[in-house]
Order: structure tokens, then sequence, then C-alpha cells
């Protein structure tokens, strides 16, 4: 394994199996070997793309003795039980978010698998954005003192399609849960949450129950504070910013734009490029390099980040600001697991 070329199979051909699908393809120390859809004709119109072979079933994926590990990028309903099988069969998993959106299916699975040595990643992509995660290796070094506050801003530049939100899980578990797993990478251990929904625009959302704006206060047990603000809407595109503060000064990570170049004439100064309108463009590196970090986890040459200890611990955190959302109250975080 340390030589060859590893042997993955891919659970789902939708937008985010295409990404990771398209990642594994350029990837010469990988072998996509195959695309697991029961949407087939995505699947074979991807494999064509990528090298690879599309089945259906999922059995066909775990017939194959040679796997060195999956990726899991089907609907949230389908990944524990894919998870468990690969577990159960010693194979490697990368999954996106959220392991599941009912907690206690989460804790079933982790005790179905607990005495399993295969390495388990889940997607929060965001840990290996090279901007915040400069952020993170600086904070830890101590450059500005003791963390603070820590603010953290996702909004989307247009809500997801109805058919998509009726099955998401809600803001909390669906777009808040990145943010609190990002919350978590500066400050892991999280006391309370205190949440605050609003319906500021979309009738949808409004209808389905749930809330189109969102803004999030943290504390950690060292007393850090931290600050998210969602919105599922966002006129100048997808916004996305990090700022950390301490004692010693604060550091930020700011929008990215396609390139560097910046206007300066009578009409405005500093004037620059759109940021990125959609999060496959603005992560595009955060899941190569998640993938990166997968592949070196089933090598043996890393432990496995995010882990899924920390998808429950976001789950748990969603979870909390939902309740607090609802009943206005601040809601203390006794135990994660």
């Amino acid at each position: 394994m340390a030589t060859r070329p590893l042997r993955l199979a891919l659970f789902g051909s939708g937008r985010i199996g295409q990404v990771h699908a398209r990642n594994l393809a350029a990837d010469p120390s990988v072998n996509l070997v195959m695309i697991a859809d029961p949407f087939i004709d995505g699947a074979a119109a991807l494999a064509s793309a990528t090298g690879s072979r599309a089945v259906q079933d999922p059995d066909e994926v775990f017939a194959d003795a040679s796997l060195d590990g999956v990726i899991i990028g089907s609907p949230t309903n389908t990944h524990v039980e894919l998870m468990t099988r690969a577990v159960k069969q010693g194979l490697a998993v990368l999954c996106e978010k959220p392991i599941d959106l009912d907690l206690s299916t989460v804790l079933a699975c982790r005790d179905h698998i607990k005495d399993s040595t295969s390495p388990i990643m889940l997607g929060f992509n965001r840990r290996f954005d090279p901007g915040f995660a400069a952020v993170n290796a600086r904070v830890a070094s101590g450059e500005i003192g003791k963390l603070e506050q820590l603010t953290i801003i996702s909004r989307d530049p247009a809500p997801a399609p109805r058919g998509y939100l009726e099955t998401s899980g809600g803001i909390f578990r669906d777009m808040t849960i990145h943010d609190l797993d990002m919350a978590r990478f500066f400050v892991p251990d999280i006391v309370e949450v205190t949440a605050v929904g609003a319906n500021q625009f979309s009738d949808d959302i409004r209808e389905l129950g749930d809330y189109d704006s969102a803004v999030l206060t943290l504390r950690g047990r060292g007393g850090e504070l931290i600050s998210i603000t969602n919105s599922r809407h966002c006129s100048y595109g997808y916004d996305q910013r990090l700022e950390a503060f301490g004692a010693q000064g604060m550091l930020e990570a700011r929008n990215l734009t396609p390139t560097a170049v910046r206007k300066h004439a009578a009409s405005g100064t500093e004037l620059k490029d759109p940021i990125y309108n959609f999060f496959l463009e603005r992560y595009a590196d955060a899941y190569r390099l998640e993938l990166q970090a997968f592949t070196a986890a089933i090598r043996g040459e890393s432990s496995p980040t995010p882990d899924f200890a920390d998808g429950l611990a976001a789950l748990v955190l969603a979870n909390a600001a939902v309740e607090s959302a609802a009943t206005g109250k601040t809601v203390k975080i006794d135990q994660i697991w």
C-alpha cells in the first residue's frame, strides 16, 4: 500500500460526488475503481468522464475485496448503513456530513463500529481551506496570545431548491453544522450554545418551519466567545470569512476572488473581481487537500481528522442550536459523547 495506487470506490454521483470523482481521477496515487448510485445514468456519465466503472447496487462495491476505502457522497439517510458496512469490511471511510440527522442513530452507529481500526474521516472540508487552516495554526502557535473571540460568517448566495431543503434537517443541521465544526477546530470544548433564527425573506423556508437567517453565540470552557452568522442569501456571492481575536492581535481570513487584480479609478479604489459565488469554486482547494489527508490516513501516515467523534460533536451542537432557537434559552453542553 505504501507505493501502489490506492483502490477506492465512491457512493453518489451528485454534486459532491462529482467533486470527489474528479479529484480522485486527477490524483495519480489513487485508482477510482467504481462509482455506485441507484441513478445509474448519472453514475455512468461520471464514470465515463473519470475512467471508472458505474454500478447500481452497493453490494457490487462491497464484493470487491481489492478496495482500500470508500467515499460516501450519497444522501444523508444512506450514510450510516454504508459506513457501517465499509468499516466492518476493514475499509477506510470518508463520509460527507452529517453522519445522520438523528442523534440516536449516530450513537448506535458509533457503538457498532467502536472496535474497528479502520480510518474514518468526516467531510468537514473547511478545516482544509488554506486560509482557515493558516489562521488556526497561527492561533495554536500563540501568535495572538490567548484566543478570546472567534467570528465566523457564512452566507449562501441563494437558498437551495425546496426539494433539498425539505430533507436537509434545517439550517442548523445542514448549513450551520459546518461552522460549528469550524468553531470546534479552534475551540474543541464548547460548553454552551445560544441561537436565534429568523424568517426574513424566504416563504418556502418559512413554510417548512425553518429559518433563512441565524446568529449563534457559543462559549468555550476557557471563556472563549464564538459568534456565527448565517444567511441563506447573499447578493454579492458566497460570503465566507473568519476572524480570530486575542490579547496580542487579530488574524482574519477574507473572501476569495478569482484573481488578485485590483483596479483604481475615478469610480472607486481597490475595485476587484466579485467573490466566488458557489461553494464548489470557493472550497476547491479544501476538497483536494481533504482527499490528500484521507489517503495519507489510509497509508498510516497521519490520523484521520476530522473523525467520527467530530461529526458526532457537530450534530450535538446543531441540535443544541435547534433547541435554543425554539425556546429562547441558552443550552448547556454537559456531554458530547
